[in-house]
Order: C-alpha cells, then sequence, then structure tokens
C-alpha cells in the first residue's frame, strides 16, 4: 500500500535527475538561503509517496500570492475575494520562480503515481482549508499522465529554439526568408559597432567577481521597475558552489567593463535561458546577450532545445517557435471548479488560435506547400 508523507525541507534523491531545477542542491538552496520560506510566501510543503519498490517526491509550496508562478490566476484570486472567500494560501506544486517545463517528480511518474499524488493532494487541501492546488509547468509526459486525474487543464504559449542540426549560426539563418535574415545579422553587427564584445563562463569560470558584477545587474534590473529582485546573493553563490555545471554565464563588457549579463542552466539536452541584467541601455544588445548567444552555445554544444523564459513575442522573429505550456487546477469549492473549467476550457481555444498566428509570424522561409519548415 503506498504511503504519503508531508514535508517541511526537501530531501528526497534526485541524484539521477538530469533537469537543473529539480535537484536536491538547487531545492535546497532555495530553501537554505531564505528565497522560499515562510516569510516570502513560498512555505515549502513537500509530498513523498513511498510504494515499496522507490520514494518519490514532488517540490509543493503553501503561497499567501502568486507572485513568481507565471501562470497568471489574479482574476480567481478577485473572484473568490468578491464571494467573501480566501483563495490564500493555495497548494502550488512548481519550481519556485521557474516557468520552465520540466518533470515535477524527482523520480519518473507512473500513472498509478499520479493518481495517488494527485488524491493525496486534493486530501490536503482539505485538511489545511486551501482553496485549492495547482501543478505548474509539468513536461510532456508528467502532463499527459495528469490529464487523467481530472483537474482542470490550463493552456499557455512559450517561445523555445529548437535544434535542426545546425552546423553553425549562419546555417540556421539560412532557414529565414531573406529580409528577416539580413535584419537578424544587422542586430549581431550593431553589438561590435557599438564596442561590445560578448563572453561565455561555464561552471567553475564563474568565479566570485563575475557571479558578483552578474548579480549587479540582475538586482539593478528589477530596481529599474521599482521592485526587488526574487533571489538574494546567497542563492547564487551556493548555487554555483552546489551545482556549478549546470551554469552558463553570457556577460557582455565595453573595453575590460562589464555591461550586462545573462545566467542560464543547461542540461544533457537543453540550455535553460533564467536570469537577465544590465546598468545601461545599448540597441540589441538584450537580444544578443540573452538569445542569439544561447543559441550559438546551443549549436556548438549539441543541445536540442533553448527555453529562454516565459513571454515575448519579439522572440518569434528571432527562430524561437511558439510552444505549448501546460498547467492543472484543482479548487476545493464545487461551484468555483467548475467554473474554472469552462474557463480554461474557453481560453484554451483562444490559446490555440494565437500560436498559430505565431507560427505564421516565423522568419522562416515557406516550403514548397506553404507551409513553415
Amino acid at each position: 500500500m503506498p504511503t504519503v508523507a508531508w514535508h517541511t525541507h526537501w530531501a528526497g534523491d534526485t541524484s539521477a535527475q538530469q533537469n537543473p531545477f529539480l535537484r536536491a542542491s538547487f531545492l535546497s538552496t532555495i530553501e537554505q538561503t531564505g528565497v522560499c520560506s515562510e516569510g516570502s510566501g513560498w512555505q515549502p510543503e513537500h509530498l513523498s509517496l513511498n510504494d515499496g519498490n522507490q520514494t518519490l517526491w514532488m517540490p509543493l509550496y503553501a503561497k499567501t500570492h502568486s507572485w513568481g508562478e507565471y501562470v497568471f490566476d489574479w482574476s480567481w484570486a478577485h473572484a473568490y475575494e468578491q464571494h467573501g472567500l480566501p483563495y490564500y494560501p493555495k497548494l502550488v506544486a512548481a519550481i519556485p520562480y521557474t516557468p520552465s517545463l520540466g518533470p515535477r517528480t524527482s523520480q519518473p511518474l507512473s500513472a498509478g503515481q499520479a493518481t495517488t499524488l494527485a488524491s493525496a493532494i486534493e486530501d490536503r487541501v482539505r485538511e489545511q482549508a486551501y482553496s485549492g492546488a495547482h501543478l505548474l509547468f509539468p513536461d510532456g509526459d508528467t502532463a499527459g499522465l495528469w490529464r487523467q486525474t481530472g483537474w482542470a487543464e490550463r493552456c499557455d504559449v512559450q517561445f523555445h529554439w529548437k535544434n535542426r542540426n545546425y552546423r553553425d549560426f549562419d546555417d540556421f539563418l539560412d532557414r529565414f526568408s531573406s529580409r528577416k535574415r539580413k535584419n537578424t545579422r544587422k542586430e549581431r553587427r550593431s553589438i561590435a559597432e557599438q564596442g561590445l564584445n560578448l563572453r561565455c563562463f561555464e561552471g567553475t569560470d564563474i568565479n566570485p567577481e563575475i557571479l558578483h558584477q552578474f548579480y549587479v545587474f540582475y538586482h539593478a534590473t528589477y530596481l529599474k521597475r521599482g521592485r526587488q529582485g526574487y533571489l538574494n546573493r546567497a542563492f547564487f553563490d551556493q548555487l554555483r558552489a552546489q551545482q556549478p555545471e549546470t551554469l552558463v554565464l553570457f556577460m557582455a563588457f565595453e573595453g575590460n567593463e562589464a555591461v550586462a549579463g545573462a545566467l542560464c542552466f543547461r542540461d544533457d539536452t537543453t540550455l535553460y535561458g533564467r536570469y537577465w541584467g544590465c546598468l545601461a541601455e545599448y540597441n540589441n544588445l538584450h537580444f544578443e546577450t540573452c538569445y542569439y548567444q544561447g543559441i550559438d552555445y546551443c549549436i556548438r554544444h549539441g543541445l536540442q532545445r533553448f527555453d529562454p523564459g516565459t513571454q515575448g513575442e519579439h522572440k518569434v522573429a528571432r527562430g524561437f517557435e511558439p510552444t505549448l505550456t501546460h498547467s492543472f487546477h484543482w479548487l476545493a469549492h464545487p461551484d468555483f471548479r467548475d467554473a474554472v473549467q469552462r474557463f480554461c476550457d474557453e481560453e484554451a481555444e483562444m490559446v490555440a488560435h494565437y500560436r498559430q498566428q505565431m507560427i505564421e509570424a516565423l522568419p522562416f522561409k515557406a516550403t514548397a506547400d506553404g507551409e513553415q519548415p
């Protein structure tokens, strides 16, 4: 008989886990550095399932707000408020501040285990008087299994780059129409014309000085928008110490002075663009640092996919393809549960239409039959 347990600290074994965000070092770091805590509104409430053969863990958090999730449910919270009901706290299965597709359990999930986990989460919601539970950005395998649980499924679109066995960046650009290809080359040339150059630092090559420079850029970018960055300096320092092999940092320099940076993660197949920062504005520097450098890196290292983060239609013109994402939602209140199901069904039609529009906007040359390659 499978047994479940709830934990306030991550202790799951993820030694076989490729995804950099589901490693024990990542999930422990965000707890130990205070990034995820009761005070930050991300109280760890992890779930473990022991079925006799293995113990499987799922990262969950009791949330007192919706910041840092990127599946926007503010309208649901407002509807609860209008009816005099509390929407927070809620239970969220996610990687904090990381809207990236990936597994959501420490070991591969079976259909039976998905059903057991969903049932245990629903029971927890009732016991703790949470408004509901939410599973955010599961990969395709996890989404396929969770679809059987009866939770409402919500879709959205991100823009990912896919490696079609390109030899180099020019080989990738050969897929573009002539006008779009010229525009991209012009953007890249403008970096050198402004006296800027880019350098890539990986793993232990990211020394404390370089990391400090990046952190200043990261934090300053949030301050420009009138708020603090989600992540503190201790988070970056500890992550560098515990899983340096997953870190890739693109830094822009004007002469010998660093002026901007983008910190990415990687595994054997994918580059994940996560954090960006700069102090001054330069033409096209964001595109070069956050997108073109990552594409170059993927081609050089044979990575199959570049996930540069959420939102941003400007990525389409640069060859990032519209990719469906999924989330799953279960609300304890039966009337709101039905309302959210209807909302998700209606929204899915609009998302499908939007995705098709973005496919048609891709810069690639049409094939003989008029379809995008």
